[in-house]
């Protein structure tokens, strides 16, 4: 009965999880243009030079970038959704 409820209770949040994870797995075959700066306004410095330096292709393989966080990948995503 208690597991129950407590899946009552948290459904909502289960929910919300779930359809984040969907977006983030659909996010990470994101493409970027070749000829694309990462000097995006938000993004320190050290995240640039790393972006800039490993030229990722996609937002997959730029948020497995050692050192990049997942601002920067939120930033990243956000630019690259309105620039499409």
């Amino acid at each position: 009965l208690e597991g129950v409820v407590s899946q009552l209770r948290y459904a909502g949040y289960i929910a919300r999880q779930e359809r984040e994870a969907q977006r983030v797995a659909q996010d990470e075959g994101l493409r970027i243009p070749r000829e694309m700066s990462f000097s995006l306004p938000g993004l320190s410095r050290e995240m640039v030079e790393k972006l800039s330096f490993v030229r990722p292709v996609s937002l997959g393989q730029a948020s497995r970038i050692s050192g990049v966080t997942p601002a920067a990948i939120s930033i990243l995503r956000l630019h690259l959704r309105r620039a499409s």
